[in-house]
């Protein structure tokens, strides 16, 4: 039997009550290039921590989930040489029986933070509904973990390739609440709104906790909470630059026939590459900012 392994420092944080967030692998083995990546790795942790929460990055290692990363183990998750497999939360009892090496998306993460007890979680995108899902039904299993999991995902909304308006009213069929962090219109990950509004807005950290915590508290169901926080101005990618990009980058996943789980890196891939590095700096100021505000949160939630 696969047992989760927490590390002592987490441990101690949710026996004590104090502040934990949880941080995904799949950005650091797959969505950043080698060397930027584990800089960004640290980075996120000492983000988390100087706002008063204990960071717990998420991966698993020989078949073992770990919450909460060592030194060692972030080194082990960064170095491409170790080529990693990207885990969604069906891939999880494979990768265990398996005794494989694999980092967490937002569906897994937030499931393996949710049974160790960890219930606010920064990443950078959401999962979504893919355009033309009405033929293949290519929707991220995000969506259906963010429905039936009790965490606060804190993001920047969801990658404009995506259905965002179908993403956003599948979420309102699964009983998400969607809230928009200081916005009325919902981010699309290098920008910072798309054309549709948020049911919800929120203007500070107490606020969020205080709607988290209602709808944990009295609110029938096991469903999570979507926080949608935009990039910050200064990071917000140049709108010209980025539609050329996305048309360019939805011709380029047409012609390789690239479709489900394997959208986003080409994506990711492809933005870096015609970027001149643009995306990258979008990227990682976005996943910090999600970071001190998802800490910032925790913080309040806690007793």
């Amino acid at each position: 039997m696969t047992t989760t392994r927490i590390a002592e420092e987490v441990a101690d944080a949710l026996a004590e009550n104090r502040a934990v967030v949880a941080l995904e692998s799949t950005i650091l083995a797959h969505g950043l290039p080698p060397g930027r990546n584990r800089e960004v790795a640290g980075r996120l942790e000492a983000v988390v921590r100087a706002a008063g929460a204990v960071p717990a990055t998420i991966a698993v290692l020989s078949g073992v989930p770990v919450v909460g990363l060592s030194t060692n183990e972030l080194d082990r998750v960064c170095d491409p040489a170790n080529d990693l497999v990207k885990l969604s939360r069906r891939d999880l009892g494979p990768a265990y029986a398996l005794g494989r090496d694999g980092a967490t998306t937002v569906a897994s993460t937030a499931a393996l933070a949710d049974a160790a007890g960890v219930h606010v979680f920064a990443t950078g995108g959401l999962g979504g509904v893919h355009r033309g899902a009405h033929d293949s039904w290519d929707v991220s299993a995000d969506l259906d973990v963010l429905a039936t999991t009790p965490v606060l995902v804190v993001c920047s909304g969801v990658k404009s390739v995506l259905d965002i308006g179908a993403t956003l009213e599948l979420l309102e069929t699964r009983s998400v609440p969607v809230l928009g962090y200081r916005v009325d219109r919902f981010p699309a990950f290098y920008l910072r709104e798309s054309e549709f509004d948020v049911p919800w807005r929120v203007d500070d950290p107490k606020h969020v906790a205080a709607v988290v915590a209602a709808h944990r508290d009295r609110v029938p169901g096991r469903s999570g909470v979507l926080l949608a926080n935009p990039v910050p101005f200064e990071f917000e990618m140049d709108r010209d630059l980025h539609d050329r990009l996305l048309a360019d980058g939805l011709e380029l996943l047409r012609a390789r026939g690239v479709h489900g789980k394997d959208v986003t890196p080409v994506l990711l891939e492809h933005f870096h590459g015609a970027s001149g590095g643009v995306s990258l700096d979008t990227n990682e100021a976005l996943v910090m900012s999600n970071a001190r505000l998802a800490a910032e949160v925790a913080v309040e939630l806690a007793p």
